[in-house]
């Protein structure tokens, strides 16, 4: 047996061997399970065996008898484990099985929990919501009891596997799950030590940092490309250098006072992007407060009482008939679009609408009309109504427009299925465009600082306000309750500073409520770490790399020096900041900083500035910095001319300018051949060792100049 076969022998039965010992799995049981909550009394177990993938793990999977609860355990060898879990709570209550086919290694929850020194939970919040009947459950199952009861019963099964001590807990979430996050710790006691809720809102985000952004994306929408120009690096101009009407800069000072960041213009403010996530929302607040879109536009002190040229402009009233009814047969022989997403249609994005076709075997339903006149704007959004004919009053929602078609949701076919040629329809945006001034009329107490704007200097409202405050009622659906900042254990938040959902004071609005209740306590229970460069998702990959970066990393230090935190008292490094008229501003130099993200800056030819000729080459030169203790440079990487490709930077270890690590500079050469502006943009990262291979906890950050070549 020659040496090569020889070694390839001996790895087959080491292989062998391991997989033996994997199988050999240790039995658990429901005993020993305690709870208060009779609800969750009775779990069960119904998988239990060993997996390799992604990472060799003990998998325990089951639920809670007379609920719809399920919940996936993933436990690391005996050797791997120090006592604790990690918990995802979803933005709303999901799937227990969602972490099991992550995209890239630095998204893979499972891995980085166990590398971690955790097993990792998660559970499908008790089951789905219904959107039709969103508060048909008791909304304290979803929000926090459902996983509080998985929790508490892991505990058991952790002990079965490896006796010792309770294990500690920690859970983390982001956007409507850093809602459910925050209220787990605060409606429960002795579940969890610490929380990472992530890119959180406040109770008084929805509907109105939706409805905010909707105003300044209208009335700026001509605008946005030349305010982000004016935001770059490098540019010469303010953004108020840029509009025109007194409207166009009455809406961007509201927007930025109200909150919205510079970084968050590239992606936030685009108009015919659709409703997105309001579309689930605005049917509520027409439910709860009809009498507001009435009285936006026939009563004093509402913008539609004396509308503005722009507000009289956008509106649409338009009363068009239907020439043509087309069903999902035609449709496709028309090569009519149709979301491939939708429920009917899931898994069938080659060719849409059999999803439709195959409900309905004659392929006859209606999912699209034809009509004589359609608005200019195709890209708006409107309600269209119906005026005449048998379902006279009855609103079609609309997927888009097409040329003189409309393409219509699939939740239409009843009413679509009784339009007959030459009804009348009217596309309607009045109630969209009086949504978009909500946020005025509904003013909260003192401590939403942003809202000051729309009081006098009396501290009263400038504007009529609606008898109830909704964002409240929205939030405590989400979490069972508003959050109050009343809590045992610690938190730290992550907050994106380029994030125009979840804005960056809200976390000082976190902190606000916290200290108020412990006073001078609060930095021993609450930290904020704000991250550069980073939106709302928490994706794998970003659609612009050199304007956002993924932020998981950042998630995984949180949680790292979270447990530190509570186990051995490592105070985590919280990041410097001041709020100034709705914004956070962050100091320009690391140590000032503080956290626990480097800063990067670039140069190009020695500013930030520079203007070369086609043809000529620039000299780049970058500061990668971290803050002190946070970590050491392990990554750099250049991007010349956009897209998603970066160029790593060879062996960054001898880049170093200081020994400890914490600082690298590095200079590369270019050169652009065609005329056109340019933002070369460096990536630099950070991890609190200097390991240079683990892709978890690695913590990014971007830095960019301006190059304008003739």
């Amino acid at each position: 047996m020659n040496f090569k076969i020889q070694t390839l022998f001996y790895l087959f039965l080491m292989a062998v061997a391991l997989n033996i010992e994997a199988q050999e799995i240790s039995s658990v049981s429901t005993n020993g399970y305690e709870t208060e909550d009779e609800l969750f009394s009775e779990p069960y177990i119904d998988r239990n065996e060993w997996r390799d993938t992604p990472i060799g793990h003990h998998y325990v999977h089951g639920g809670f008898e007379g609920t719809n609860t399920k919940f996936s355990f993933y436990f690391p060898v005996k050797e791997k484990y120090d006592g604790r879990f990690f918990q995802y709570i979803t933005p709303i209550p999901d799937n227990e099985n969602l972490s099991q086919n992550a995209p890239t290694r630095e998204s893979d929850k499972i891995s980085f929990a166990i590398e971690s020194g955790a097993y990792f939970i998660e559970t499908n919040g008790g089951g789905p919501l219904d959107f039709s009947n969103p508060m048909a459950n008791d909304a304290t199952i979803g929000a926090y009891r459902a996983n509080a009861a998985c929790a508490q019963f892991s505990r058991v099964v952790a002990k079965q596997l490896y006796g010792g001590e309770r294990p500690y807990g920690y859970a983390f979430g982001g956007s409507g799950g850093s809602l459910r996050t925050i209220g787990s710790i605060e409606n429960t006691s002795g579940v969890w030590d610490g929380v990472v809720p992530y890119v959180m809102p406040t109770p008084m985000s929805i509907p109105n940092s939706f409805t905010a952004g909707m105003l300044a994306g209208r009335v700026l929408k001509n605008k946005t490309s030349e305010i982000v120009d004016a935001l770059a690096a490098g540019s010469e101009k303010s953004v108020y250098d840029v509009l025109e009407t007194a409207e166009e800069i009455a809406a961007y000072y509201e927007i930025t006072a109200f909150g919205f960041p510079p970084g968050a213009w590239r992606t936030g403010q685009s108009e015919g992007a659709g409703l997105g996530a309001f579309a689930l929302i605005l049917p509520t607040i027409l439910q709860m407060d009809p009498g507001y879109f009435t009285d936006f536009w026939t009563k004093p002190g509402y913008a539609g009482y004396n509308p503005s040229e722009s507000l009289k402009k956008d509106r649409v009233q338009l009363v068009s008939k239907v020439e043509k009814i087309i069903s999902a047969e035609e449709a496709m022989e028309m090569g009519l679009e149709y979301d491939p997403f939708g429920e009917e249609s899931r898994g069938l994005a080659a060719n849409a609408w059999k999803g439709l076709i195959q409900k309905d075997a004659s392929g006859n339903i209606p999912v699209a009309i034809q009509l004589k006149a359609v608005p200019e704007n195709k890209t708006g959004s409107y309600d269209l109504i119906v005026n005449s004919g048998v379902v006279k009053g009855q609103k079609l929602n609309i997927q888009w427009i097409d040329g003189n078609i409309v393409i219509l949701t699939v939740g239409n076919n009843e009413a679509a299925k009784k339009l007959k040629v030459g009804d009348e329809l009217k596309f309607d945006n009045s109630n969209l465009l009086a949504v978009s001034y909500y946020h005025r009329h509904q003013v909260p107490g003192d401590e939403y600082y942003v809202y000051d704007q729309y009081k006098d200097a009396n501290g009263k409202p400038i504007y009529p306000q609606r008898p109830m405050l909704l964002a409240p009622m929205f939030a405590a659906a989400a979490s069972g309750s508003v959050p109050s900042g009343k809590f045992e254990g610690r938190m730290i938040v992550v907050q994106n500073m380029n994030d125009g959902g979840a804005l960056p004071w809200h976390a000082d609005w976190m902190k606000s409520r916290v200290k108020e209740n412990l006073g001078d306590e609060l930095d021993d229970h609450f930290c904020i770490m704000f991250t550069e460069h980073a939106n709302h998702g928490d994706y794998p990959s970003q659609p612009d790399p050199t304007h956002d970066i993924v932020y998981l990393g950042v998630l995984h230090q949180a949680l790292r020096d979270l447990s530190a935190w509570v186990e051995d008292g490592i105070k985590p490094m919280g990041t410097n900041y001041e709020v100034e008229n709705g914004q956070v501003i962050l100091p320009e130099k690391a140590n000032k900083r503080g956290g626990i993200q480097p800063v990067i800056k670039v140069k190009a030819n020695g500013k930030e500035r520079t203007e070369i000729k086609a043809g000529e080459t620039v000299t780049l030169e970058a500061i990668i910095e971290v803050p002190k203790n946070a970590g050491k440079v392990v990554l750099a990487e250049w991007n010349f001319e956009g897209g998603k490709e970066f160029v790593a930077v060879d062996n960054i270890v001898r880049y170093y300018t200081n020994s400890s690590g914490t600082k690298a500079k590095v200079r590369t050469t270019y050169t652009y051949k065609s005329p056109g502006t340019y933002f070369p943009t460096l990536q630099g990262g950070s991890e609190r060792s200097g390991n240079l291979e683990t892709p978890f906890a690695v913590i990014k950050n971007l830095g960019s100049a301006r190059v304008i070549v003739k």
